[in-house]
């Protein structure tokens, strides 16, 4: 490495040697906040001050320590984002305990295999309909002593005698765990609490995939995630404390950087509102943020709306003038100072047209921050000049979160910002994007191998992600060393066992995952072209190579094969298109390294066409548009019968539930997707013109 990059001076504070549970104590003392954290329940907002969350976090961590748990031992958590989820992360770290969050979209197989793997003594869980999911396969987690279930439904002690007595182990009710008496009043307990956790101290291990689709889990200390929360908000020197600044939040809390956030919002009192993705059009309108953290899919989802409807609604004349509007936002570009005419016209568009747009997002936000995944350029820069500031940042769970952020005037779309502070980042010779600082993970939970290959002994943390710094100093990520790769949701998927499943059959050759910043995950698949032509001879199909692939008896052919590779992936990280090519990958064109690898990014580049065609569309489901198309276009000779002589096709319901999402999550994300991100609703009853 030719040179580090750090933080421009006076752009944000290195704070070390803070535990989680100090930056609430911190807040109460210098921003007190009657309406700090606000809980949605389906009809109206409850709010709970800062001083309230404190006093119930603590009882929290009284009764998990009367039921005999030390510290050091993991608690999970698989619940919602919101405040319960806010209490028993609080309550965990305040006791000493560290926290495990479970993604809710994991499969079952996976979130077996977290409580297995962290040994957890304890879990909390969101639900009885969640924990009635779980509950069969609860036998394998030996080490689990304790059951908590956030929201008990009335009937909870008549329920919960009938679930002892076929899980035996400790099992209560979250407002049961609090209070159990004992209870210190809090002038007694703050004090007594404080020394049960330390800076140094493991306050949670992260699960993510590795590049084989195996669950690794991440171990961030306290001071890994107070350090990033204090660098983080300190670099933004305009942000307001108290209820200054109003907080939208609706990412998932088990991800770091929903996490790290909420951290910082606690540190500085803001007012902080938890809803859901299938909630956050209807609470942008009612809420009106001064903040929201948000990953790049739902921008693009605005924004392709914005466009959509200008394009279409009203006269002849306001489309011209939503055009014409659209088309001056379209020259901005962040960082450059505009000449005055230009100015001048952009304010006569804003007050026109691009005044409306921020209505959209309630009307006062002041901060959009925006990571998880790769940003447009195009989006930053039309949403700059429409008033609406995009902060887009990189990071990763490794690094506690943030580790580059465009902030004020250090602000380049295209670009993923500079270092916060305490941060250093290098390139490598192989371009590799190297991170270091204090908020850098130890390692993976009982992986000391993979902890190596990690972090070197220089203490550079190797981030897979290759990248340049601009002239200057801001950095853009420009590839992937490793195959691991982000959809716009902000989820890693692991192309390695999704290609490896689809070249187990006979009739494909080579495959490749798809869908690098894309909302879902797509494949190229080269077929054995002579088991192919075999197979086509056999049911009565001769034709040429190329026309033979786009036969609809082969298209469904191959889609039961995709069908089946799916099983045991959580549902956002399937196969939803495929597209099928008549070109191997090898040494010789430059589609395979030396070693015999998938070339990833040659292959990107030359497949292009054939990548972008397979996002041209709207988001396919399952359900509905993919299976009538599917349905259109088999002939009456390819019937599901014919293929099953072959290959059996697999249905969804096929796979078993083990190897499945919650049931219940994929029905609540399916309703997101078709209500909330693809058709806003105050999208369809604002003005946007």
């Amino acid at each position: 490495m030719d040179k580090t990059y750090q933080a421009p001076p006076s752009s944000g504070r290195v704070v070390l040697g803070r535990t989680i549970p100090s930056l609430l104590d911190e807040a109460c003392a210098q921003a007190p906040n009657a309406q700090a954290l606000n809980q949605w329940t389906g009809t109206n907002w409850q709010s709970l001050s800062n001083h309230g969350f404190r006093a119930a976090a603590e009882a929290c961590t009284l009764g998990l320590l009367r039921l005999g748990l030390e510290s050091g031992d993991r608690v999970a958590l698989l619940m919602y984002s919101d405040v319960k989820f806010g209490l028993a992360d609080m309550g965990c770290l305040w006791a000493g305990l560290v926290d495990v969050p479970i993604d809710l979209t994991h499969t079952l197989e996976q979130i077996i295999f977290v409580l297995q793997h962290s040994e957890a003594k304890a879990l909390v869980i969101a639900d009885l309909e969640l924990l009635v999911q779980v509950t069969p396969h609860l036998g394998d987690t030996p080490h689990l002593r304790h059951i908590i279930v956030a929201d008990a439904p009335e009937d909870w002690a008549e329920q919960r005698s009938q679930w002892l007595q076929s899980f035996p182990v400790s099992l209560m009710s979250l407002g049961e765990l609090q209070s159990t008496q004992p209870i210190l009043e809090t002038s007694e307990a703050t004090p007594a609490l404080q020394a049960n956790s330390k800076p140094e101290d493991l306050a949670t291990i992260i699960y993510i995939p590795d590049e084989a689709g195996q669950l690794q889990g991440v171990m961030l200390t306290h001071e890994n995630l107070s350090m990033n929360a204090f660098a983080a908000f300190s670099g933004i020197t305009t942000l307001g404390k108290g209820d200054e600044e109003t907080v939208l939040s609706f990412l998932p809390l088990n991800h770091v950087l929903a996490r790290t956030m909420l951290y910082g919002h606690i540190l500085y009192g803001h007012s902080i509102y938890f809803s859901s993705a299938s909630r956050l059009t209807k609470h942008l309108q009612e809420v009106q943020p001064t903040i929201l953290v948000t990953v790049p899919i739902v921008l693009e989802k605005t924004y392709s709306k914005i466009v959509e409807r200008g394009s279409k609604a009203g006269s002849l004349f306001t489309r011209l003038i939503f055009l014409w509007a659209l088309g001056l936002a379209k020259r901005y570009e962040i960082g450059r100072q505009p000449n005055l005419l230009y100015a001048l016209l952009l304010r006569v568009a804003d007050w026109l047209v691009l005044s409306k747009w921020r209505s959209l997002l309630g009307g006062r936000l002041k901060y959009v921050i925006c990571g998880g995944a790769a940003l447009k350029a195009e989006l930053a820069n039309v949403f700059a000049a429409a008033g609406i500031p995009i902060l887009h940042g990189y990071g990763l769970t490794q690094a506690s979160a943030v580790v580059c952020c465009n902030c004020g005037s250090f602000n380049r779309a295209g670009t993923v910002g500079l270092p916060i502070a305490g941060i250093e980042v290098a390139i490598a010779e192989d371009h590799e994007v190297l991170v270091r600082g204090p908020c850098i993970t130890s390692g993976y939970y009982k992986n000391p191998e993979a902890t190596q290959k990690l972090v070197d002994q220089q203490g550079w943390l190797h981030t897979g992600d290759l990248g340049a710094f601009t002239e200057d100093g801001f950095l853009k990520i420009t590839g992937l060393k490793k195959s691991l790769f982000k959809l716009a949701t902000g989820k890693y998927i692991a192309p390695q066992p999704i290609e490896q499943r689809l070249q187990q059959f006979p009739l494909v050759a080579q495959a490749i995952a798809v869908g690098s910043a894309q909302k879902f995950c797509a494949a190229l698949i080269v077929p054995d072209s002579q088991a192919l032509h075999s197979y086509a001879l056999g049911v009565g199909i001769d034709l040429p190579p190329d026309a033979l692939l786009t036969h609809p008896h082969v298209i469904a052919l191959y889609q039961a094969l995709v069908d089946t590779a799916n099983c045991h992936l959580p549902y956002w990280a399937i196969v939803k298109r495929f597209q099928l090519i008549n070109n191997p990958f090898t040494v010789e064109n430059g589609l395979l390294t030396p070693t015999g690898q998938l070339n990833r990014t040659q292959i990107n580049k030359t497949f292009s066409k054939e990548i972008d065609a397979l996002y041209g569309e709207s988001e396919p489901s399952r359900g509905k548009d993919q299976d009538k198309q599917k349905a259109a276009s088999i002939s009456p000779q390819a019937s599901e019968t014919d293929l099953s002589n072959v290959y059996p096709s697999v249905s969804p319901a096929a796979c078993p539930a083990f190897a499945q999402s919650l049931p219940r999550i994929n029905r609540l994300i399916t309703f997101i997707l078709w209500t909330s991100l693809t058709a806003p609703h105050s999208l369809t009853k604002l003005p946007i013109y």
